[in-house]
């Protein structure tokens, strides 16, 4: 239920961002994405409760705020678009393997550790680079912060890409296609 609010949040957010330029209710927005993202693993693992479809819904719903997030910043002029790529290049990378697990019966491959810093640290970077680019003395602390967290953010999620793509390979070479 939280995954599925999350994800009607995501054209919401847009919206506010790239329509009247409402700026603190996309932050809030994007805020409460986050800490609906963060309950729903709290309660899954407290409540012992998971299902495929939050398996998959959860990381796709993170997808689609990071993608609508960073076409939002770029067509505000906020991050340039080289970095947008970079991000998106990343997950269509990873998209091309889900044929690959699918032929052998799978619809994922797990979500590792490393992949949920580098969504953390990309979560927190973007309300960041919103903010630090208004003026005022919030801006100017939010705006240093904002781009280590989306430094720090960026090496992450081109590491975990990786490391998925080692995981791809072991199991391309380790399950015969069904």
């Amino acid at each position: 239920m939280l995954s599925a609010s999350r994800l009607l949040g995501v054209p919401l957010f847009l919206w506010l961002l790239l329509g009247p330029h409402a700026d603190w209710w996309a932050l809030l927005v994007l805020a409460l994405g986050g800490v609906t993202d963060w309950a729903d693993g709290v309660l899954a693992r407290k409540l012992n409760q998971m299902s495929r479809l939050g398996q998959v819904l959860d990381p796709l719903v993170d997808r689609l705020y990071i993608l609508a997030t960073l076409l939002g910043l770029v067509l505000r002029d906020v991050i340039p678009i080289w970095l947008a790529a970079v991000l998106v290049g990343r997950d269509l990378v990873l998209l091309a393997t889900l044929p690959g697990l699918r032929r052998r019966g799978l619809v994922s491959l797990p979500v590792h550790y490393l992949g949920k810093a580098a969504t953390f640290n990309l979560l927190y970077a973007f309300p960041l680079l919103l903010l630090g680019s208004h003026t005022g003395v919030l801006s100017d602390v939010a705006k240093p912060i904002a781009w280590a967290f989306t430094i720090w953010g960026t090496g992450l999620y081109l590491w975990a890409g990786a490391l998925y793509l080692a995981q791809y390979r072991r199991v391309v070479t380790q399950l015969a296609p069904i």
